[in-house]
């Protein structure tokens, strides 16, 4: 679920707190069609949930243990291997 790019560039920014799609289009320098696209991945997962407020809907994750594992995901990526 976390192996696209986008996906994770999502989960990480929705750590910070929750977001409307056209924050995390603009935050992540992505168009809105593909950010919604992923979005519909990430709830369908049961990663991320969407609450609507006004004419937005706003998205924020689960728990905090999707953003723990998406963090050490990173962190483990960029961790020198002997």
């Amino acid at each position: 679920m976390l192996a696209a790019p986008v996906r994770l560039a999502i989960i990480l920014r929705l750590a910070d707190g929750p977001a409307a799609v056209h924050q995390l289009a603009d935050g992540l320098n992505e168009p809105q069609p593909l950010i919604s696209q992923h979005l519909r991945i990430l709830r369908s997962a049961r990663l991320i949930r969407a609450s609507v407020r006004g004419r937005e809907r706003i998205y924020e994750l689960v728990d905090d243990h999707v953003a723990h594992i998406a963090r050490d995901a990173v962190r483990h990526t960029t961790e020198p291997h002997t």
